[in-house]
């Protein structure tokens, strides 16, 4: 558990909406005070504020159109007409403003004309001004909601493509390669605990990934591969797939087989860096490297095909001085496996008692209440539902029913 903890402290969790919800909050609460304050005139305040607001995005958004009408043309191919403009943000600003002007000259200026018109005209060019020189561009928060939100983020294509093209192609069969792995190799089976069966995927924060675990760890050594799986991929015929089995050794020198790798696309995200090109500084790769985490948790989680099959492993990179962090982090798992999950084991336990039958009376004491109950059939010959009839004309003659029984009469 204490593993659990400290990779939920290490991964960034999903932004919310908390500075919406305090826009909102605040906006409500002012326009409330303005409305008490300014009365009739709060609304034309509002009207051109509106204006001054909307007016600087909607010109800046025709410097965008103009680019893209001029340079970019090919990329709206096969889209709508309207689809620059909505790519330019024009949609979202022009009619805010347009409305807001209307509005205004409907409720009256609270401004001079000619004031209001030098504000409605250096307003929006200086806004163009500032946002082209980047100074009310996005922060980087914001950039990097945007692109969390949106899925624009490295670290989620690499998740998926590693999901989608690896993960959930190998993991269903996981189980029955290691099944015949233990069937060759007898001297292994023992070594093979319950949790011990899945994929372990390692993923360091620093994003290095060492080719061989035991120059890692000399405590994790090579054993064997598992039987290559083939499938028909991208054109390839009989693309192999394979996984390779690794010995991990405790303090106490008691073996451990396991199934590990590093998660390869890992070394995109280091290569990346190291290529000046990329524009990939080491913060943003570590950020990516836990986003990278994060996204293939979830979506691992949500996967029917992968479920019970995979352990993830975040390794901090502010371990290096222990040699033997990785045996521990991958014992760890396994423990911790092994004690979350209890298998269910026949017994043989002595039968309980069987409890004597009796016959099922009803309306008396011996009523067996307590037992399941049996279809029970009657041989005597159906008799009528009809109550006990009293007979007040003691001149009449015949049968009379009594308690669903036929009685003669006599005079």
């Amino acid at each position: 558990m204490d593993s659990l903890r400290a990779q939920s402290a290490l991964v960034p969790a999903p932004r919310t909406a908390l500075p919406r919800l305090l826009a909102v909050g605040v906006a409500v609460v002012s326009m409330a005070a303005g409305l008490i304050l300014f009365q009739e005139r709060f609304l034309g305040w509002v009207s051109m504020a509106t204006l001054l607001l909307t007016s600087g995005p909607a010109l800046r958004g025709l410097f965008l159109l103009l680019e893209e009408a001029l340079n970019h043309r090919n990329r709206y191919r096969g889209r709508s007409s309207l689809a620059p403009l909505s790519a330019c943000g024009l949609g979202k600003s022009v009619l805010p403003a347009l409305l807001s002007g209307l509005l205004l000259y409907l409720s009256g200026s609270p401004l001079p004309l000619p004031l209001l018109g030098t504000l409605v005209w250096v307003c929006p060019v200086l806004y163009a001004l500032y946002r082209s020189l980047g100074v009310l561009g996005p922060s980087e928060v914001e950039l990097s909601d945007i692109c969390e939100s949106r899925k624009m983020n490295v670290a989620h294509g690499l998740a998926w493509s590693f999901y989608l093209g690896y993960l959930k192609l190998v993991l269903p069969n996981l189980e029955s390669s290691i099944s015949i792995f233990c069937k060759s190799h007898h001297s292994s089976a023992p070594m093979w605990s319950r949790g011990s069966k899945r994929l372990l995927i390692l993923v360091p924060v620093n994003a290095i990934v060492s080719h061989k675990l035991e120059d890692e760890d000399e405590r994790v050594q090579f054993y064997d591969s598992l039987h290559n799986s083939q499938l028909d991929r991208g054109g390839v015929r009989g693309r192999v797939y394979k996984h390779s089995v690794y010995r991990v050794l405790d303090h106490k020198g008691m073996a451990h087989d396991c199934v590990v790798e590093y998660a390869t696309p890992l070394l995109t995200l280091y290569n990346m860096s190291q290529d000046c090109s990329a524009g990939f500084s080491e913060p943003q790769r570590r950020q990516q490297v836990l986003l990278f985490y994060r996204t293939l948790r979830d979506v691992l989680d949500r996967s029917l095909e992968c479920r019970n099959r995979y352990t993830l492993i975040l390794l901090d990179n502010e371990h290096e001085d222990d040699p033997h962090y990785l045996s521990k982090s991958i014992l760890r798992h396994l423990q911790q496996q092994a004690s979350e999950e209890y298998p269910m084991v026949l017994t043989p336990t002595t039968p309980p008692p069987q409890l004597e039958q009796t016959p099922m009376r009803w309306g008396g004491v011996g009523d067996t209440l307590s037992r399941d109950p049996t279809l029970m059939f009657s041989l005597d010959k159906p008799r009528s539902l009809k109550g006990p009839v009293e007979v007040s004309d003691p001149c009449r003659t015949g049968p009379m029913m009594y308690n669903g029984e036929a009685k003669i009469q006599l005079n």
